[in-house]
């Protein structure tokens, strides 16, 4: 991410932020239907009106404050809701469709990354929207596969925990927000994640 904030710059992170979010939260609900689970389009969160999926707060307020303190968005869109009793292949299931956020969020910047490489825009500058998309979708990415409830990496990893930990997991879903964030406040995780970042980001430009 960008230490060298702009205007321009902001603009692009929220709408990139937005778009990411409104498909990863869609992707989550349209995956469970497909396992199964009508949950989602029941409580009208499977649509990608933005309105549905965004928390003023965490989805937008969060994330702003967090680029401006550390260069790198920290947000969590309105969880999409779903029943792991009406999915498909039971924690497999819930697997699969906890998976299916991230993944549309690395698939979105490797589409973007793509288009950039193949085309006349591949000298466009760090601040410009196709870079800011690209950025903040690798973050979307990497922070949801973080292993710790409830983000969507500790549901994958659910399905292949033995009892304890799936036990253990269940115990810290309700701070594990705070758990997570603490990380990074700390110093733990924030610069992993960064890391991590910038090498896919990389890999793909």
């Amino acid at each position: 991410m960008q230490s060298n904030l702009t205007a321009s710059y902001i603009f692009y992170a929220i709408l990139s932020l937005i778009i990411g979010l409104v498909i990863h939260e869609f992707m989550h609900g349209f995956v469970g239907y497909l396992l199964g689970d009508t949950t989602a389009k029941e409580e009208g969160r499977l649509t990608l009106n933005p309105l549905r999926h965004i928390d003023p707060f965490m989805t937008v307020l969060l994330p702003i404050i967090t680029i401006i303190a550390f260069g790198a968005p920290i947000l969590v869109a309105k969880p999409v809701p779903f029943n792991p009793d009406r999915v498909k292949f039971h924690e497999f299931g819930a697997a699969l469709l906890a998976a299916a956020g991230p993944a549309s969020n690395l698939l979105l910047a490797s589409v973007a990354a793509l288009l950039v490489r193949v085309s006349s825009i591949s000298q466009l500058g760090p601040l410009s929207f196709p870079v800011v998309f690209i950025e903040i979708n690798i973050a979307i990415f990497v922070f949801n596969l973080i292993p710790i409830p409830p983000l969507d990496g500790s549901r994958v990893l659910y399905a292949f925990a033995p009892q304890a930990l799936q036990q253990f997991m269940r115990d810290i879903e309700p701070y594990g927000l705070f758990i997570v964030f603490g990380l990074i406040l700390l110093g733990g995780v924030g610069g992993s994640l960064s890391n991590i970042n910038l090498f896919i980001f990389n890999h793909l430009l």
